[in-house]
């Protein structure tokens, strides 16, 4: 058998991390893409030791050394994590058609890419898959029969998309504010639970109170019905859970540095292309535990009695 090649290209979002920047760049470096596109963030005007640091993490992603080519898209100054990954992301898919995406904090196990370049290939034209996660937060899920099921949770630490799916992406998710929207999204995800964590996400985006991307993509792929392809084993470790992350400072949080294992070729192939509704369920469970405060007391309510109902109490 021919060794993997990694022909897709891959996309690396770095900002002021030199320790897990270097630890992921090895990975990519191990892995030898053909086609390597760097989105950097500029330092923070309020932070006198920023400068240095993004120095660094630049000077350590201009070590490629095998054969590939490499395009930069770095910000002078500082755009903050909501409008850098976004417009990273954008420009990612102004030069290519498809990518897989890390950030400077998640870590993969070598058998992510080939996964992700096997299953991009596979699902290209299959337009209700818009991404594959490599990160599987409950460890595994049916790994004895699957290599990977469907998920309308989502997941963006170690992904994969196409430029066919992330043409819907909307920073200021506008689309929110239509009432015929949130019930296409409250039908899509069956309301319930994970609706109501969804809405009470979408709300804090829209108002301006949260510097962050990821909801607004998970907006754009429920807004088409898509399904997130998701590893049926973690293969992408989170090791940015700290005091220097943007928003993951808990180390101790449920879903920090749960360990990458390894994928088994050949994948098997999933012919259910639904979403696995108890994955999602123990995903939302798992969700809740670290962050009760994001539903209402009432859709909180529902929710503790939505496990009752599933574990038969």
């Amino acid at each position: 058998m021919n060794p993997f090649e990694l022909t897709t290209p891959v996309a690396f979002l770095v900002f002021n991390r030199p320790d897990t920047t270097a630890r992921v760049f090895a990975a990519i470096r191990q892995a030898r893409p053909a086609h390597l596109l760097i989105i950097a963030d500029g330092p923070r005007a309020t932070h006198a030791d920023d400068g240095a640091r993004c120095a660094e993490v630049r000077r350590i992603v201009a070590g490629v050394d095998w054969p590939c080519q490499v395009e930069h898209d770095y910000a002078d100054a500082n755009l903050g994590c909501r409008r850098r990954v976004a417009s990273g992301i954008d420009w990612v898919f102004s030069r290519v058609k498809e990518a897989i995406i890390l950030e400077d904090d998640c870590l993969p196990d070598p058998s992510f890419f080939r996964f992700c370049q096997e299953l991009l290939d596979r699902y290209r034209a299959e337009l209700r898959v818009t991404s594959i996660c490599g990160a599987n937060h409950l460890g595994s899920w049916k790994d004895d029969t699957q290599s990977y099921h469907f998920s309308l949770y989502g997941g963006i630490w170690g992904w994969a998309t196409w430029r066919r799916a992330w043409q819907f992406y909307d920073i200021d998710i506008p689309l929110w504010r239509d009432p015929q929207s949130r019930r296409r999204i409250h039908d899509v995800l069956g309301g319930g639970s994970l609706y109501h964590l969804r809405a009470a996400e979408f709300d804090r985006v829209a108002e301006g109170k949260v510097d962050t991307w990821d909801y607004q993509w998970s907006f754009a792929q429920l807004m088409q019905s898509g399904l997130t392809l998701t590893s049926a084993v973690n293969l992408v470790s989170n090791i940015g859970f700290n005091a220097e992350a943007t928003h993951t400072v808990d180390p101790g949080n449920a879903f920090a540095a749960i360990p990458a294992s390894v994928c088994r070729f050949p994948l098997q192939e999933n012919p259910v292309l639904a979403a696995d509704a108890c994955y999602d369920a123990a995903m939302l469970e798992k969700a809740l535990k670290d962050r009760p405060w994001m539903l209402k007391l009432s859709d909180y309510l529902r929710y503790l009695l939505s496990i009752i109902r599933r574990r038969g109490m």
